[in-house]
């Protein structure tokens, strides 16, 4: 891949750019495990869906970016092991460098490939695959197809959750969604879009997910408390988009 890497720092946030001012991933340098980008925190209420205090246990990450998600997990999620498939090894280089990625082989695997060869090469199965993968011109390539999406169900356990980050789709966010619910029998649903453009997929198999929102923001208090994370936002926005019909969300 030909792209630069930029490394900038304003107001005590390290940002991660592909040589333009498009941010890949971003970190307060007090607070490096706190996600920083409103679209991050929006991929973590996955966390809620499942009502499990197990849940997740076997994580895939695809795309590593500034390691935002994956140290999140790491270090909240203590019983849960991570792998991240990064195409790029420089990215992982500047995440230790500069983002502080953890190394701890025995809960941290960190794979230089290509999301999706990695996804149709490898049968191993995973409670929670997320999808944050993107070049420098902010395209997603193979990562937003059929086959994709189809072969993220079939790595996906009983009451596994893929959640992925449309960034930068609008004209072909719809399109990205319908590939998604194509290939989750319409088990899916777009969380409202951030200020940065961000629109977030959920798409889930096994038992239907229906919890009321209610419910949702008492699990979310409680997430608050064990990790700083405020998803109380994403769920007011969640309400006011009519996304749940009667209070409920339903998946």
């Amino acid at each position: 891949m030909s792209f630069s890497i930029d490394i900038r720092e304003e107001a005590g946030v390290r940002t991660l750019h592909f040589g333009s001012d498009w941010i890949q991933g971003a970190m307060r340098i007090a607070r490096p495990w706190r996600l920083e980008l409103d679209y991050t925190r929006k991929m973590m209420t996955s966390l809620l869906l499942r009502g499990d205090a197990h849940f997740p246990r076997k994580v895939l990450l695809i795309g590593l970016g500034a390691a935002s998600l994956t140290k999140f997990i790491y270090r909240y999620y203590p019983h849960a092991k991570l792998t991240v498939v990064e195409i790029e090894p420089r990215v992982v280089a500047v995440a230790r460098q500069f983002f502080k990625l953890p190394q701890d082989p025995l809960r941290l695997n960190i794979v230089i490939a290509d999301g999706s060869q990695y996804i149709a090469e490898h049968d191993k199965t995973y409670d929670l695959i997320l999808v944050d993968g993107f070049g420098a011109d902010a395209r997603p390539g193979e990562l937003d197809t059929l086959p994709f999406y189809q072969m993220c169900r079939a790595r996906l356990n009983d009451n596994g959750i893929l959640v992925v980050n449309l960034l930068g789709r609008n004209r072909g966010y719809q399109a990205s969604l319908e590939r998604i619910k194509t290939s989750f029998d319409e088990r899916a649903l777009a969380f409202p879009s951030c200020d940065s453009g961000n629109v977030i997929a959920v798409a889930a198999t096994g038992e239907e997910i229906k919890i009321a929102l209610n419910e949702l923001k008492e699990q979310a208090l409680e997430l608050k408390e064990k990790t700083g994370l405020n998803l109380l936002p994403t769920l007011v926005r969640l309400e006011q988009a009519k996304s749940c019909p009667g209070g409920i969300l339903a998946i």
